[in-house]
């Protein structure tokens, strides 16, 4: 009788992939990054195990929006004090905060839980071209489409 197979983590195999943002639009590289960090594109998907990849993104900086979403879309934030309330908007994002920019697109996109907070540690974001994660001899991915 054969078993359906279920990985854990001692039959996880995790590589580390590069991404490059430059001229990609925000959500659909986003979209695509969440998959790999859950493990999507693997065949050994288990939905309640975390089977991802690690995840390095470049050039966050020249990561593009559509329409008028540099001035309309607004990112919020809140001290838990009573008018504490902050709002930037995603061109200012863009400009100063880029690596933080991608970071809350991507977790938005992944499970809500322990699981999706241990997903989200497996990316890493970085402004310019240059990533100090060479020693895990990372892959270059590209993305579809």
């Amino acid at each position: 009788m054969r078993t359906t197979f279920m990985a854990n983590e001692n039959n996880i195999e995790r590589k580390w992939l590069v991404v490059d943002a430059e001229g990609q639009t925000l959500g659909r590289l986003a979209s695509e990054v969440a998959a790999i960090l859950r493990g999507k594109h693997k065949p050994t998907y288990t939905p309640h195990a975390d089977t991802g990849d690690h995840v390095i993104i470049v050039n966050a900086e020249k990561i593009e929006l559509t329409g008028n979403k540099l001035n309309d879309k607004m990112y919020y934030r809140h001290s838990n004090h009573p008018g504490g309330l902050k709002q930037r908007n995603a061109n200012e994002m863009r400009t100063k905060y880029p690596e933080q920019m991608l970071e809350l697109t991507v977790k938005g996109m992944l499970p809500k839980g322990s699981l999706g907070r241990k997903m989200g540690k497996k990316l890493h974001v970085f402004r310019g071209p240059d990533h100090n994660h060479q020693a895990q001899k990372p892959e270059a991915y590209q993305l579809r489409g």
